[in-house]
């Protein structure tokens, strides 16, 4: 009811119907057609994991999650930002009906960008990576120490869509012992960590969230947790930060590149994946500038086309690239950054 109040409040909004629960949404798409559907993960009868599997197969549409802050609750988020949700809003810690003014701005305006979204449905490469029944894990390289040796590095940033998007190219990235990665996602913080534990078990690299102190090892993917700016100083150590946000985020792929040129520019390829706005278009300049590579997702694959637009807007997009082509488009460009040796 509070939901649907906030929505029906808006000009430019209209309550097309609720549900109570995962069944009754699906029968409620079909028959209402709604643009946009928000759908909590702990629902009776039909849990929101379940609904959003059903809606993905037979009624594909923008879905905004509506989750707890609880690790369980994070952990279901992943799994449905992996399955095809577009973005999520945690539920207030208190009484839903006094609190829910705290997200309130957040869930309209996530509507708003949702209603823009392109979202594909049915059995989708990502919808069977994600399943554990029919992955076979790749076989793992001992990972370096986080004190070591890299002699090129590679950082993602993505936002909007940017979940489901590593969980397509973080899997193809190979640890060939040279290089490092870093991810920025734009994600609250409780989040992070689900998140790159979910990355960890698809993928050959060694995926976690990053701690202050931390530094950049090849067959290493560290991912800026949530809440925080990460910066990288001249020895590849990591340093969090609560500043400022930045585009209205934290963390920001703006802060992180713009470190990263400072050191390691012409040693970095960076690639701009699917979000919405234009975190990461000045940090794409900085690393150009350093003489890095720049790549920035296709259109195409895009959820939203706002971040690697704002790039290709900038002129520094070295090649633009649809995602399932993006970590060969990777791979490609590391093989022509010089080889370093950085001791870190």
């Amino acid at each position: 009811r509070v939901i649907g109040e906030a929505i029906a409040a808006e000009p430019d909004l209209e309550l097309a119907g609720t549900a109570i629960n995962g069944l009754d949404a699906l029968l409620k798409v079909e028959q209402l057609k709604p643009d946009v559907l928000t759908l909590d993960v702990e629902m009776p009868e039909m849990d929101g994991l379940t609904a959003l599997r059903h809606l993905m197969a037979r009624y594909p549409r923008p879905v905004i999650m509506v989750s707890s802050v609880t690790q369980a609750g994070a952990v279901a988020t992943i799994r449905a930002l992996n399955i095809g949700a577009v973005d999520f809003v945690t539920k207030p810690s208190g009484s839903i009906s006094l609190d829910f003014h705290r997200v309130r701005a957040e869930l309209v305006q996530k509507i708003r960008v949702a209603a823009t979204a392109r979202v594909t449905g049915g059995s989708s490469v990502v919808a069977r990576r994600i399943e554990p029944s029919s992955h076979a894990p790749r076989p793992r390289q001992a990972p370096a120490a986080i004190a070591g040796r890299f002699d090129r590095l590679v950082v993602i940033g993505s936002s909007t869509g940017g979940p489901r998007a590593l969980g397509t190219l973080v899997p193809d990235l190979r640890n060939d012992g040279h290089t490092a990665y870093l991810i920025v996602q734009h994600m609250p913080a409780g989040f992070t960590r689900s998140l790159a534990e979910r990355l960890d078990s698809l993928s050959e690299l060694s995926v976690r969230e990053a701690q202050q102190g931390d530094r950049l090892a090849p067959g290493v993917a560290l991912v800026a947790p949530g809440d925080f700016h990460l910066r990288v100083t001249s020895s590849g150590a990591i340093e969090l930060d609560q500043s400022e946000r930045l585009h209205g985020v934290r963390p920001s792929v703006d802060i992180t590149l713009s470190s990263v040129a400072q050191y390691f520019g012409r040693l970095t390829v960076t690639s701009i994946l699917t979000g919405m706005g234009v975190d990461g278009a000045a940090g794409a300049v900085a690393i150009h500038a350093a003489g890095g590579y720049v790549l920035a997702e296709d259109e195409s694959t895009c959820v939203v086309y706002g971040m690697p637009r704002a790039v290709v807007e900038k002129g520094v997009a070295d090649r633009l690239v649809p995602l399932d082509r993006m970590a060969d488009a990777v791979s490609d460009a590391l093989a022509m950054r010089p080889v370093a040796g950085v001791r870190s």
